[in-house]
């Protein structure tokens, strides 16, 4: 049996090219779902004044504790 030349080229372009667009198309789908996240990123970024008030609460908690621990090392 043989193979006719035009048989054989279609078989290996279909090798080819199947799984090319099967990965472009993987690819696509992945470059949308980062796209996405990216967006979700920049929308609940936080603000200057909101890292301040956390960064101030943070250092009324440190305060407290270091007026705790003197008065536990002054007995």
């Amino acid at each position: 049996m043989e193979i006719e030349p035009m048989l054989f080229w279609n078989i290996i372009l279909t090798l080819v090219i199947a799984p090319a667009i099967w990965a472009f198309r993987q690819m696509s789908f992945e470059i949308n779902r980062l796209q996405i996240l990216l967006n979700k990123t920049r929308e609940d970024y936080a603000t200057k004044s909101e890292l301040h008030n956390d960064i101030d609460r943070v250092m009324e908690a440190l305060h407290r504790l270091e007026d705790k621990l003197d008065r536990v090392l002054t007995r």
